[in-house]
């Protein structure tokens, strides 16, 4: 019988912490319900972002060049804790750590300079090119009415 009364006095700080959320959150889920408006309107249950009402379908298809430029992005980013593990420790690694994050930096330029010869961080398709080519007039100024992105 000790062992069961200590295991609850252990345990009663916990079901008391318990017992007062649960309290706190029936309190609020109630006033909130007794004491909240009840107005019926046109567009209460309409979705919205922002205060803006939504318009069209929520399924679209959006560009690969987006994930693309947001996986290149993450991808990147993440060296930056490397970089910052690295400026916290830089009087403890001395020039052999200097050297490694030399190499480490030059390998990201490297990978920077291959996506950007091969088009990774360029938002226009094909088509847009084409279409850009031929909407240039004299001098190389593109009519911004007849092109779209």
């Amino acid at each position: 019988m000790d062992s069961a009364e200590a295991v609850f006095e252990g345990l009663q700080p916990f079901l008391m912490y318990t017992a007062m959320v649960l309290a706190v959150v029936v309190t609020m889920l109630g006033l909130s319900y007794f004491l909240g408006q009840r107005i019926k309107r046109q567009y209460k249950e309409t979705p919205f972002e922002s205060g803006i009402i939504s318009v069209g379908s929520a399924q679209f298809r959006i560009s690969v060049h987006f994930y693309l430029t947001a996986i290149l992005f993450i991808i990147f980013d993440l060296e930056v804790v490397f970089l910052f593990a690295w400026a916290v420790a830089i009087r403890e690694s001395g020039w052999p750590g200097f050297i490694e994050i030399s190499v480490f930096i030059s390998i990201l330029l490297v990978a920077l300079l291959y996506l950007w010869r091969i088009g990774a961080l360029d938002w226009r398709t094909q088509t847009q090119k084409r279409e850009l080519k031929t909407l240039a007039g004299p001098g190389g100024v593109v009519n911004k009415k007849d092109f779209s992105l």
